[in-house]
């Protein structure tokens, strides 16, 4: 059951949602994911750690300080709710957020306190179907000085990143400037439109894509569609990239939608499967994850196995955060919450077996966002036309995490 009480303290019981499997020959596949973008009904599961990796890039040193085994979660509060299709997240100097809405193409303000929600206006060109629309949101380090607001969305032709001066002091509904395009021609479809934005500790931004149902984009380099892609705030390509004059990080790539760096400033993807296998994945410059060529972690050479993998029914990962020695990931179709706690050694990852929590308890679950310390916040996604919606939904939730 979900709890559907405005600003109620909501204790769900932790406990483990999986027996991490072993990858061996004798491990039975169970194919539950559907064929539009696997955020289906949820079924059942598990998930397992990588029985193999890759050594294309130096490993750093393991933290002293390692998580435990075994962590929590626990909603402490819900902050706001009654939101439409919330996608993508950010949060504001001083604590505030800004949500945006997938199929109404607005963006609001959240009070981090009271949960007040302030339009700042719609975004011009969003063309919402399917899983495209207004989707991932970031904001820059500079933001304080500059006031950009970076969003990808879904027009009639294409998806694309822009930026749009945000001015508070401006009426309700009118505080956003024109859109500023900085990449366009992103391929779209009516689903795997991919969409998350973030900013990186080297204050470059980077985009997940997907391969909007063309399979055989993700493995095409000069294709921006199943991709991870690296860019200036500009939307330059970044000296260093892998390839110059081209924004492509990594490629070969289903579906992502989950971004986030560790304490040692690696990135971490969540990225859909297709009938078996959802996946994390530590990306690295130049990589090949394989797509559609092999799901989940095949051991062949030429490209780099995910981390973990999870069956499609217990995660359809979108939003990842980094928090207290673990990457927290929101899962859609399976409705919970996944921790993966890290050991630092990027051939020792993960540490310990991945563990769910909130199982069922708030539905869907969209994008996860860093609330500071041992907190984060979470967005359910109930009102995108695939869940089950209670009077309330969708909501911002705090997690106190450990």
């Amino acid at each position: 059951m979900r709890g559907a009480v405005f600003g109620s303290v909501q204790s769900p019981a932790v406990r483990r949602g999986v027996v991490a499997a072993l990858a061996t020959a004798s491990l039975v596949l169970s194919a539950a994911c559907s064929s539009g973008g696997a955020e289906g009904p949820s079924g059942t599961g598990a998930a397992s750690p990588s029985a193999s990796r890759s050594s294309g890039s130096p490993s750093p040193s393991a933290s002293a300080d390692l998580p435990p085994a075994k962590g929590s979660a626990t909603v402490v509060s819900t902050l706001t709710e009654g939101l439409k299709s919330p996608w993508g997240l950010t949060a504001l100097p001083g604590g505030d957020l800004l949500v945006a809405s997938r199929d109404e193409g607005t963006i609001h303000r959240i009070d981090g306190e009271s949960g007040k929600q302030t339009l700042l206006g719609s975004v011009p060109g969003v063309s919402p179907a399917g899983e495209g629309g207004l989707l991932g949101l970031a904001v820059p380090s500079t933001f304080a000085a500059d006031g950009w607001v970076y969003a990808y969305f879904t027009t009639a032709s294409d998806n694309r990143i822009v930026r749009m001066s945000y001015d508070e002091n401006r009426p309700a509904g009118q505080q956003l400037g024109a859109p500023d395009t900085i990449l366009r021609s992103i391929p779209k479809g009516n689903i795997h439109n991919g969409g998350r934005i973030a900013f990186g500790p080297d204050k470059m931004l980077y985009a997940g894509t997907g391969e909007t149902g063309d399979t055989g984009l993700a493995q095409d380099k000069e294709s921006l569609a199943g991709k991870i892609l690296r860019m200036t705030p500009d939307g330059e390509p970044v000296h260093g990239n892998p390839e110059a004059d081209s924004v492509v990080y990594s490629y070969g790539h289903r579906n992502v939608q989950g971004l986030a760096w560790d304490a040692q400033k690696r990135l971490w993807a969540a990225e859909f499967g297709q009938n078996t296998w959802d996946e994390l994945n530590l990306i690295e410059p130049g990589g090949n994850y394989g797509w559609p060529e092999v799901e989940g972690q095949e051991g062949e050479d030429g490209f780099i196995d995910p981390v973990a993998q999870w069956k499609t029914s217990e995660a359809s990962p979108s939003g990842i955060a980094y928090a207290e020695g673990s990457i927290w990931m929101a899962g859609l179709r399976g409705e919970r919450l996944w921790r993966i706690p890290l050991s630092g050694d990027s051939g020792k990852e993960p540490l310990a077996d991945p563990q769910s929590f909130l199982d069922e308890k708030h539905g869907r679950l969209r994008t996860v966002v860093g609330a500071g310390g041992d907190r984060l916040w979470l967005v359910t996604s109930n009102t995108d036309g695939r869940g089950e919606p209670t009077p309330g939904d969708d909501r911002i939730l705090l997690v106190e995490v450990g």
